[in-house]
């Protein structure tokens, strides 16, 4: 109950105090002097304040008598006191007991002019009700103003109350008079008087009912301000806790980059782990492979010394029996020999002289042999070129894509041009094969010819296999170069560059498979030009065997003839044809000699020529490692910059988001200021124009204190009118500002509310979009390992592919040599017989020195063919040992 007394009585304090500032108003507007305006209102604006007026009852009450005194200064015209000067800073300090002199002091006009008694009570609720919603705007715009603005209600109660005063004070003379004269006139002076009290007595309850219902109005109004303040406040800490949650959720999204870019290193540091150890594995896998085929290397070429030596040891040994038996032989038959040395010095002399045709064919060959391997170094060389430019043109890809394809176009012609011109060289190597095997002794030629024509068809296979490989490999690093390069700028540029990417690499395999497809022509046409050869051979052999046959058959006839004629000559000449035999051996060992050198030699220069291309396949391989390192750190470096470059984009896209968090909060405390400025302005515009108002009150009070005491009941109907219309005109302007000030707050929370949404738009187009880059980087790396998977699947496809192309090519030569061996086997055995035969006739016929001529020359050729074939064997083992590599 002592609480509620209280409130009621601070209620009454404001509400006085409200009355009073409103009827200042129109009299400071009235003030001359500009200094005198401002001074009142720093004063109004002073007693406005709370800090200046103090809390409780007491200072209250000091700041209603500043106010009163005030007023009545004004409604004088006159400023004394403390209004001369500018208020102090601080609380103000209680008027002395002598200012109460000043409120003792008449003033008709003002109670005149703010008795309530012509307001209706529609009025009265009308200024209640915009009197409560000026104060929800003031308390609105400042937290601190909201207990200074209360509603002016109460003032007419005061009024009433200073006008009963002055009633008292007018009626109690006039009873005494009216008591002491007994006149008539006296009599209806007191019953008016009586009349009047009554009068005034029923007005005084009427006023103090309206008092109590406004009380009541004030009551309910204040509870409703009160609802409002904790509304307020509940809406205020829901922003604050928005606010912190906002705060707290940026923070969070912090942390999760964080996270990220640290799972981000940690998968990026395992990646370079992994590569470094399939590498590792790679090179020691390489090594042992290269340790392994340089064993079985020696290993086969200490096993081919050996079966070399132990075959010249047995050819020499046979060589050695067979001359000592010749020998004996030739003791035995001398007697029957002598007559046919002339023909057989013939035949001697044609069969050296096929002989040095053989050589001289056999170091043609040689010479052939030495001119492909130049043409293989050759290659070789312009393959270590291209290999060196290939790897030019992929460092200044991204400058010079056009000049690639351009150089891409005249390298697929110069490789046109080579494949045409080893084949025309192959062509000439096949018709000068062809022409050679017109001979007995270009069989050995053509299987050389042949073998070296398969070892070239290795070596452009293996090379062939190589560059695919090369080609291969180079086209995946660009793929994945050019996909993380396009990444960056567009991921649909990137597809496009990948379908273009795979129609090439189709037209590439379709090239290849055209390539293969000419290879396999030409190795097929080859073959039928070698059976045609075969055939043409046999024919040969045949019609050879023949003419020998008919030709031996006239020598015997011949011998028949002439063994009568020969024998008066045979003691003659059997001197003569032992010196003569002595010289042949002496030459056959003389050429003996010569062909053991060039049989060293030949060895010789064989294994050099081993071992330089042994040293020059592991030179390459180091190469292709070296540049594989290169590479794998360059696409390291290349990953890693791009890492960079996505922390980058990553702060920095951070330190923008928390740039316009800042700025939309500084955004919010200066609306918000501007706001209270512009509540302030408001408020200053407002006081202009009720004083304004008040001015013309005061100019039309004057005018009735000018006109004469007889129209005062018209002038006072007049008043109340006026009144009418300014309170009228005041509630109009009051309802359009507060009209104003409720748009202006709606559009003050819609910003808010549109400030908050964009926040929270903007946090959740960053996570988006964060999700987005994630996903579209797992897509890419799905993909670019989807598209590796099959660019190995083809690969390995491609390889076995040619792998059994090979096998089935080497199968068919296989076939072929042994065809080969046997057709000469049959030949061999054929020849052998015939031989047989012709000994057997020619037994006591043929010298000794011719014979062992010939048996030379006949073991040469079969260590010669021998050679060959261990030779043959030997690169058939290196081509399946190098496919079981591959």
């Amino acid at each position: 109950m002592e609480m509620g007394s209280e409130e009621e009585k601070w209620e009454k304090l404001d509400a006085e105090f409200d009355h009073f500032v409103v009827d200042m108003k129109p009299f400071v507007l009235k003030l001359p002097h500009r200094s005198e305006r401002q001074r009142c209102a720093l004063w109004i604006r002073k007693l406005c304040e709370p800090s200046g007026t103090g809390s409780g009852i007491m200072g209250r009450k000091n700041r209603n008598l500043y106010a009163k005194l005030l007023l009545h200064m004004l409604e004088r015209g006159v400023l004394e006191g403390p209004f001369t000067h500018r208020p102090e800073p601080g609380t103000l300090k209680t008027l002395p007991s002598y200012m109460s002199i000043y409120f003792d002091e008449p003033n008709p006009t003002r109670a005149k002019d703010s008795s309530p008694e012509g307001l209706p009570d529609w009025v009265v609720g009308e200024l209640g009700t915009s009197g409560h919603k000026l104060n929800e705007s003031w308390k609105l715009a400042s937290g601190e103003d909201y207990s200074l603005l209360q509603l002016p209600t109460d003032v007419h109660r005061e009024q009433y109350t200073a006008k009963l005063q002055t009633r008292s004070l007018s009626v109690s003379p006039t009873y005494r008079e009216d008591g002491q004269n007994t006149t008539p006139e006296s009599s209806l002076d007191m019953k008016t008087k009586m009349m009047e009290a009554k009068y005034h007595e029923e007005k005084l309850k009427l006023q103090q009912k309206h008092d109590a219902d406004v009380q009541k109005i004030l009551e309910r109004k204040n509870n409703e301000i009160e609802e409002l303040k904790t509304l307020y406040k509940k809406k205020q800490n829901e922003m604050e806790e928005t606010i912190r949650k906002l705060e707290k959720k940026v923070q969070t999204l912090i942390r999760d980059c964080q996270v990220i870019r640290e799972t981000k290193e940690n998968q990026i540091a395992e990646l370079k782990k992994i590569c470094e150890q399939s590498t590792e594995s790679l090179n020691n896998d390489w090594e042992k492979k290269l340790h392994n085929a340089v064993a079985e290397m020696e290993k086969e070429k200490f096993d081919l010394q050996k079966r070399h030596t132990e075959n010249i040891q047995e050819l020499l040994e046979d060589t050695n029996v067979r001359l000592n038996k010749m020998e004996g032989e030739y003791m035995a038959q001398t007697q029957s020999t002598n007559q046919m040395v002339k023909e057989l010095e013939s035949r001697v002399q044609q069969l050296t002289g096929e002989a040095e045709n053989s050589n001289l064919q056999k170091q043609k060959l040689i010479q052939e042999k030495l001119e492909l391997e130049r043409c293989y170094q050759i290659t070789c060389s312009e393959l270590q070129e291209v290999k060196a430019r290939r790897n030019t043109l992929h460092k200044e890809k991204d400058h010079l894509v056009n000049d690639y394809e351009q150089n891409m176009k005249l390298l697929q012609t110069k490789c046109d041009a080579d494949i045409n011109l080893l084949r025309k060289e192959h062509a000439l190597s096949v018709s000068k094969a062809s022409d050679m095997i017109k001979e007995l002794e270009q069989n050995i030629c053509q299987l050389k010819q042949q073998l070296q024509e398969s070892e070239l068809q290795r070596k452009q296979q293996l090379r062939d296999q190589e560059n695919k490989f090369q080609t291969e490999k180079s086209h995946l690093k660009r793929t994945y170069e050019k996909k993380i390069h396009d990444l960056q700028s567009e991921l649909d540029k990137e597809k496009e560059d990948a379908q273009k990417k795979i129609q090439k690499l189709e037209e590439a395999l379709k090239e290849k498979e055209e390539q293969l497809a000419r290879v396999t022509e030409v190795q097929r046409l080859q073959a039928q030009q070698a059976d045609a050869a075969l055939e043409e051979f046999k024919r040969q052999v045949e019609l050879n065997s023949e003419k020998v046959y008919a030709d031996m058959k006239e020598q015997m006839e011949r011998v028949e003839a002439d063994l009568t004629r020969s024998k008066s000559l045979r003691e003659k000449q059997s001197k003569e044809f032992l010196w003569q035999l002595e010289d042949v051996k002496q030459r056959y060992e003389q050429q003996m000699v010569e062909l053991k050198l060039e049989h060293e030699q030949e060895k010789t220069h064989l294994l050099q020529q081993r071992n330089a291309e042994k040293d020059s396949l592991v030179r390459d391989h180091g190469r292709e490692i070296e540049n594989l390192e290169n590479q794998l750190r360059a696409a390291n470096m290349e990953h890693e910059n791009q890492i960079q470059e996505f922390k980058k984009r990553d702060s920095q896209v951070i330190a923008d988001m928390e740039a316009q968090v800042h700025r939309l909060r500084e955004e919010l405390i200066n609306v918000n200021s501007q706001r209270k400025q512009q509540l302030v302005e408001l408020g200053l515009l407002r006081e202009e124009e009720k004083q304004r108002a008040a001015r013309d009150h005061d100019t039309a009070v004057s005018k009735l204190k000018a006109e004469s005491e007889k129209m005062r009941i018209e002038l006072e109907k007049a008043h109340a009118a006026e009144t009418e219309m300014t309170l009228e005109k005041a509630n109009c302007r009051l309802k359009q500002i507060e009209k104003e000030y409720t748009q202006k707050l709606a559009k003050s929370s819609q910003i808010i509310a549109e400030l908050q949404t964009t926040i929270s738009s903007l946090k959740e187009e960053n996570s988006r979009q964060q999700l987005a880059a994630e996903r579209r980087l797992q897509d890419v790396i799905q993909k670019f390992e989807d598209e590796k998977k099959q660019l190995i699947r083809d690969n390995d496809r491609a390889i076995k592919a040619l792998q059994d192309e090979l096998e089935n090519r080497s199968n068919q030569v296989r076939c072929a040599e042994k065809k080969l061996q046997h057709k000469e086997l049959e030949s061999q055995e054929q020849i052998t017989y015939i031989r047989q035969e012709y000994e057997t006739k020619f037994k006591g016929l043929m010298p000794a020195s011719l014979r062992q001529e010939l048996e030379d020359t006949i073991s040469s050729l079969k260590s010669q063919v021998n050679f060959l074939q261990k030779r043959a064997s030997i690169l058939q083992e290196e081509l399946t040992a190098y496919q079981g590599r591959r």
